[in-house]
Formats: C-alpha cells, sequence, structure tokens
C-alpha cells in the first residue's frame, strides 16, 4: 500500500488525508467513495467540550490522596542514601553529625527557617554546630521533621524537650509536656515544674505547679522537696493555694527542710518563719514546737511575739494588722478556710432541696446532698461535725420539727422538735448551745427565743426579745448573740438587740441606718456586717431594694456605711468563711440570683466568686471547718 494512501472496501484508492486536508476539514472516509466532512483538529478539541448549545464549562481540580505523605517518603529515601543532602548539624554535646535538607528542615522548624532563609552566616555554611544539643534528641528530631512521629520515653523526655524547644518544633514540644503531665508524681513535681519553668513551657509548669499544691502533704515527704533550695521553697510556703489540712503541717514540712541540712540552713530559719501563719497556729503549738526551734534568733522571738499577742488580745486584731505582711501571716490559707454550705431556700422551681457546697481552693460548687424535703425560710446551723435544720414551712404549714445531717456519712435524722413553730426564724451557736430567734408560726410575728441543749438533748425558752421579728439577721460577736433588723407586723426594721447568756438579757444597740428586712448578717474581725435587704410594706417589697452595706462596731456601738454588693437584693445569705465574709444569692425582685461575692475588709472590696449551680433566695449558708470536711 503507498504510505500516501489507503485502500477502500471497494478496491479504489483514496488519497490519504494530507495535513492540508485536514486542515480544510474535507476527507473521503466512506466505502461507497462518497466524500465526507472530517473536522478540523481545532474542532474535535472543541467537540470535546461543548454539549449543545450551552456556553458553560466545569472545570475541576485533581487532588492525589497521600501526595504529601508520598513526597515526605520520597525525600526521607534521599536522606537515608545520603542524596541531595546540602547540610550537616554537629551536636555540640558529643559530636554526633546529622546531615539533611535545608527545605525539610525550615519546613518544619522556625529556627531552621530563620537560620538559612535569613542573612546569617550559617545559611552559607554545610557544617553547622549546635552547641550544648543531644546527639540521639537531635538525630530523633530530625527524623520526625521527615516523618511526624517521634517517641517518647521517661529516661529521654527531657531532654528531647529541651532540645525541641531550642530548634522550635513546638508539636513536639507539646507532646513532651503532656507526656510529663501523665507522669506527674509527689516524688517528681517539683523538679517537673522547675525544668518547664527554665524551659518557658508555661502550660506544663502551671500544671505541674497546681499538682505539687493539690499533693503537698505527699510532696513534703520526699527527697526533692528536701533538696530545694532556700528561694524555691520560699516561693512554695508563700503560696496560699497549698492543700493542708492545718498550718502546723506547713511549719512541720519547713523544719524538716531545715534539718536535712541544719549546719547551712538554720540561717534562713526567720525568713521562712516570716512565711509560716503563726497567728493561725495554737498558743501551744508555739509554745511546745516553734519556740524550741527558733533558739535566741531575736527575728523570730518577734514573730512568735505577734502571734501570741493575736491570741490574747482578741480585740485589738484589726489595729494589729499594720503591713501586708503581718496580713498575709492572718489570712488563712484557701485549704484551712474549710467549706461552705449553702442549704435549700426559694428558687425558680418554687423551693431548693439541693445542699451546694463551695470549695474556695477551686473556686467551684457541687451539690454535695439532698434535704430530706421541701422547706423554706428555716434556719441552719454548724454544730461540730453535725448540721442543724430548724423549723421553716413545706408550702402548707409552719414547722417545728428539727433535722440533723451528719457531715462526715451524709445522713439524716430527726432531733426533738422546738417548742413553737416557726418559719422566718434566725439561728446560731453561743457557746455549746443553739439558739432559734423570732420568726412567725403563722399567725403573728415572734419575740420568742429557744435555746438547744445538745447534751441534754432539749430544747428551752430564754428571755424574749424586745422586739417581734422575723427575717431578722442573726449571728455571734464576741460571746453575745445579735437580732438585726428584720420585719414585725407592720414595716421593716432598723432595730438591734443584743443577748447575753450569762444574764439571760436583751439589750437594745445603735439602730442600723437603713430599715432592712431580709437582711443577710454576718461577723468578721470582731464587726458586725448588715448586708443587702429591702425596705417596704409587705403588700410591695419591691419598692425598695438596697446593696449598700453596713458595719457594727460594738466597741464604739455605732453604725458605719462600706463598700456595697454589686447589685441591689434582698434574701441575701451570709457567713463567714475564713477571714472573709461571702454573700449569696438573693433575690433581685426578677430572678433568684447564682451571683457569689466576696468582702475582704482589709481592701473593702468586694470581689465576685463562682456563681452558685442554683439561683437561690433566703438560702441558709454555713461555713464547715476543715477538719470535718471529707476528703
Amino acid at each position: 500500500m503507498n504510505k500516501g494512501k489507503i485502500m477502500s472496501a471497494s478496491g479504489s484508492n483514496i488519497d490519504s488525508p494530507s495535513k492540508d486536508s485536514l486542515s480544510s476539514g474535507h476527507s473521503n472516509n466512506n466505502n461507497t467513495g462518497v466524500s465526507i466532512d472530517v473536522p478540523s483538529r481545532e474542532m474535535s478539541q472543541l467537540s470535546l467540550f461543548s454539549s449543545g448549545g450551552s456556553s458553560t464549562t466545569q472545570d475541576e481540580f485533581f487532588k492525589c490522596e497521600g501526595h504529601a505523605e508520598q513526597s515526605l517518603q520520597s525525600m526521607r529515601t534521599y536522606l537515608q542514601a545520603g542524596q541531595l543532602c546540602d547540610v550537616v548539624l554537629i551536636a555540640g554535646a558529643d559530636g554526633r553529625r546529622v546531615s539533611s535538607h535545608r527545605l525539610v528542615l525550615s519546613a518544619a522548624s522556625e529556627y531552621f527557617s530563620a537560620m538559612f532563609t535569613g542573612h546569617l552566616r550559617e545559611a552559607e555554611e554545610q557544617e553547622i554546630t549546635l552547641r550544648d544539643v543531644d546527639g540521639d534528641a537531635l538525630y530523633a528530631l530530625i527524623q520526625y521533621c521527615y516523618t511526624g512521629t517521634i517517641e517518647l520515653r521517661e529516661d529521654t523526655v527531657q531532654t528531647l524537650l529541651s532540645t525541641s524547644c531550642l530548634l522550635q518544633i513546638d508539636a513536639v514540644t507539646d507532646a513532651c509536656c503532656t507526656f510529663l503531665a501523665q507522669q506527674l508524681h509527689p516524688s517528681n513535681c517539683l523538679g517537673i515544674s522547675l525544668f518547664a519553668e527554665h524551659q518557658s513551657c508555661t502550660k506544663l509548669f502551671i500544671h505541674a505547679t497546681q499538682y505539687t499544691y493539690e499533693h503537698f502533704m505527699q510532696v513534703i515527704r520526699n527527697q526533692e522537696f528536701l533538696q530545694l533550695t532556700c528561694e524555691q521553697l520560699c516561693r512554695l510556703l508563700d503560696s496560699d493555694d497549698i492543700n493542708v489540712p492545718d498550718e502546723q503541717c506547713v511549719f512541720n514540712g519547713l523544719l524538716s527542710w531545715i534539718q536535712y541540712d541544719p549546719t547551712t540552713r538554720q540561717q534562713y530559719m526567720y525568713k521562712l518563719l516570716s512565711l509560716i501563719k503563726l497567728p493561725l497556729l495554737s498558743p501551744a503549738f508555739i509554745a511546745d514546737y516553734v519556740e524550741p526551734a527558733c533558739g535566741t534568733d531575736r527575728q523570730c522571738q518577734q514573730l512568735i511575739m505577734e502571734a501570741l499577742k493575736w491570741h490574747l488580745l482578741p480585740e485589738r486584731r484589726s489595729q494589729m494588722i499594720t503591713t501586708i505582711s503581718s496580713f498575709c501571716r492572718t489570712r488563712p490559707r484557701q485549704s484551712t478556710r474549710g467549706s461552705l454550705l449553702v442549704v435549700g431556700g426559694m428558687d425558680a422551681n418554687k423551693g431548693a432541696t439541693t445542699i451546694e457546697e463551695y470549695c474556695p481552693r477551686k473556686n467551684s460548687w457541687t451539690v454535695c446532698a439532698n434535704m430530706c424535703g421541701r422547706r423554706l425560710q428555716f434556719g441552719v446551723a454548724m454544730l461540730n461535725d453535725k448540721l442543724i435544720v430548724c423549723g421553716g414551712r413545706d408550702g402548707l404549714k409552719t414547722l417545728n420539727s428539727v433535722e440533723c445531717l451528719d457531715i462526715a456519712n451524709g445522713t439524716w435524722s430527726l432531733l426533738p422538735p422546738m417548742g413553737t413553730h416557726r418559719h422566718g426564724l434566725g439561728v446560731a451557736v453561743l457557746g455549746g448551745p443553739l439558739y432559734a430567734v423570732g420568726g412567725h408560726d403563722g399567725w403573728s410575728y415572734l419575740n420568742t427565743v429557744e435555746r438547744w441543749d445538745p447534751v441534754a438533748r432539749t430544747w428551752s425558752y430564754v428571755a424574749p426579745m424586745a422586739c417581734q421579728r422575723s427575717t431578722a439577721g442573726v449571728a455571734v460577736l464576741n460571746g453575745r448573740l445579735y437580732a438585726v433588723g428584720g420585719r414585725d407586723g407592720g414595716a421593716c426594721l432598723k432595730t438591734v438587740e443584743c443577748y447575753d447568756p450569762h444574764t439571760n438579757r436583751w439589750t437594745t444597740c445603735a439602730p442600723m441606718i437603713k430599715r432592712r428586712g431580709g437582711v443577710g448578717v454576718g461577723v468578721v474581725n470582731d464587726y458586725l456586717y448588715a448586708l443587702g435587704g429591702h425596705d417596704a410594706p409587705a403588700s410591695n417589697p419591691a419598692a425598695s431594694r438596697f446593696e449598700c452595706v453596713e458595719r457594727y462596731d460594738p466597741g464604739t456601738d455605732t453604725w458605719t456605711v462600706i463598700a456595697s454588693l454589686s447589685s441591689k437584693r434582698d434574701a441575701v445569705g451570709a457567713c463567714l468563711l475564713g477571714d472573709r465574709l461571702v454573700a449569696v444569692g438573693g433575690y433581685d425582685g426578677c430572678s433568684y440570683l447564682q451571683t457569689v461575692e466576696e468582702y475582704d475588709p482589709h481592701s473593702n472590696e468586694w470581689k465576685q466568686l463562682a456563681p452558685l449551680i442554683t439561683g437561690r433566695a433566703a438560702a441558709c449558708v454555713v461555713a464547715v471547718p476543715p477538719q470535718f470536711i471529707s476528703k
């Protein structure tokens, strides 16, 4: 067959289509010999992307799955074969040489990116020495740049972390920090905390420090604690967040550190002792343990004298806090403040039955128990490790029943009932007995007062108040029982009465500046505080709610206005927790509040705390000493 021709089916020769004929659009391609049009090359390509008369196209992008991984794998193959490598890294610690590709290193590490793309000398060098870098860690990290995987082991993770920090390979740094956080133990947490601080690993440092605080009692029994420097120990003892049952444990930890190397460390006794809250130790402990440990050191003796004065002259405590350091020594650590219980109260469901517990060290609330049934406007007090709930109303009738919650095992039991049915009463413990003050019996306002003897397990009446009071604030100050404000049948009250158990008499004190019903009352540093409340007729209680707070000085029998709460409210709960007054919940006229605030008498400021789980008003608030808190 002629190269330029093809044979038709009939045997006739047909010219082979030339380049010119194709371009002209004609070709003989029919076994009958009939000439037909053959589209040009441009027309053929156009027909692939044309559909009818549509003028739109459907472009798309192609993505090869795994392309990046395959490319890195190829680069790793080149690395293993020693091909295309353009830099050699030398570990300064042991001289190990590691070849690599600048592009791969720059893509994985900001350190290498700055080195190779900037105007540094190393950008032109073929061999670069990295001072103080471990060879094994360097090799592992270079391999990570190609594979994205690395082995973390207890014996090498710290070296790997310090090297990844230097080379700014952040993903490895984070992985090492997470690994070390999972290995935290009382025997190593101090070392990990110091290491994290040195490497500027903030998250790991915070995590390890918090772990140290949480497990302080176990930490002080380990070797790392005894090997701390004086400055490191000072930072630890200076924290109010260390978890201890009492201040004696902190002093014992200090003493064990001194005795580990007494010749060298005795000189630091005053510096460290000034961080111990000596006024919060018992006088007996100070005499039996602190004084012998201090010897004749005059500065230490001054600290001891300050602590003893705190115990001997309680009425002068506010005058003794003259410096920041003396204030810090009288401020309890968070774990020694105990916890706060908020019991019942009115909520959006017409009566809460849950008991919430506040942990000051964690600044958080949890539901720790439930009441036996719904009660409103009842009274609560702590008698040792027992929570006593008195009176109230159940929605139908006013109660005289009394219930007792054993904090240790969480069980409820009934106590003998009061002689009078009461809701809106105030309850407080004075000395050993518990007092139930005033209230309403369902028919009339009350001025009667009953006393519960926990030894004889009986109720008896004591002298009545001069005024009938319901929703009054009741608190104990300097061995006396105070009844503050409240309301009688006609109006809210500003009057205040004080009961002396030795004489069985009530005396009238200076009235408050404002009338206050639904007032919260608490005691801090020998002062009585009245919080919030309202001054309105029973027919319109929303007419006037207060955010203002007054403080009563029994020495001068005067009231003073101090810093206000964050918002107006009545039916607010109040209680002393450690050295701070805490205001809980309340009602602002629209809603039952979750708000919790803490008052610092030293700065005269209120600070917001974590909110309640359930907003509530007229809840009873009591503090639980740390020795009664279940761990």
